[in-house]
């Protein structure tokens, strides 16, 4: 019940709630943005979503356009600048996906969105992160965020589905809120967040259950 018809409700309501809240620091940021990293201030990228649906999620920039000589971007943790760090580690990045959430393309809490050229190299177990709305925070954000392994991340995500109730998402919201403020687990050492997932060698036996309600 909760999963098929409250979570979206609630997600929609809180989120549309968080947004009109938040919308003069977001305009605040917004502006320290355009001046510190220039135009375009919001991210925009292809995601897959629920039932690996495509969408375009939102996020402040954080990252320059800096380029070599021969005209390539400059690795990510070149580009990162020091405040592009500060909204990194304070999540304020990831405000604008209170849009994403409104529109119905995310969650509050679920699986968080990855990028689309993962989705080749998913095992039949891993594929089940899309049954459900990726999230703005998630059980294996709190978890360890990118100090632990793709295949960690993958497993707290079949964790969190086998188990979508109400009380475990206030949960991980609460725990999330905690891990902003102590800014655990913002990268992977030597990267500036993860390195790229390229596939699990050994499939995973997690099995999915039908507890969601």
């Amino acid at each position: 019940m909760y999963a098929k018809y409250v979570k979206r409700i609630l997600d929609f309501t809180l989120s549309l709630l968080a947004l009109i809240v938040l919308s003069p620091i977001m305009l605040i940021l917004y502006i320290l943005v355009r001046i510190k990293l220039g135009n375009p201030v919001i991210f925009k990228q292809m995601r897959p979503g629920k039932d690996e649906k495509i969408f375009k999620l939102y996020k402040f920039r954080t990252m320059t356009d800096e380029k070599d000589e021969q005209g390539n971007l400059l690795p990510d943790e070149q580009r990162l600048t020091k405040f592009g760090k500060f909204l990194r580690s304070t999540s304020l990045d990831e405000l604008p996906e209170l849009i994403n959430i409104i529109k119905g393309d995310m969650a509050i809490v679920g699986p968080r969105p990855l990028l689309v050229q993962y989705l080749e190299f998913y095992n039949e177990e891993q594929k089940h992160r899309h049954d459900v709305r990726p999230g703005l925070t998630g059980l294996a954000q709190v978890s360890g965020r990118n100090s632990i392994t793709w295949e960690e991340k993958f497993k707290q995500d079949i964790e969190y589905i086998n188990h979508l109730t109400f009380k475990n998402d206030v949960k991980i919201i609460f725990m999330t809120i905690g891990k902003v403020f102590k800014r655990e687990g913002i990268s992977q050492d030597g990267e500036a967040t993860m390195e790229i997932f390229t596939g699990t060698e050994v499939k995973e036996t997690t099995t999915i259950t039908n507890n969601n309600e």
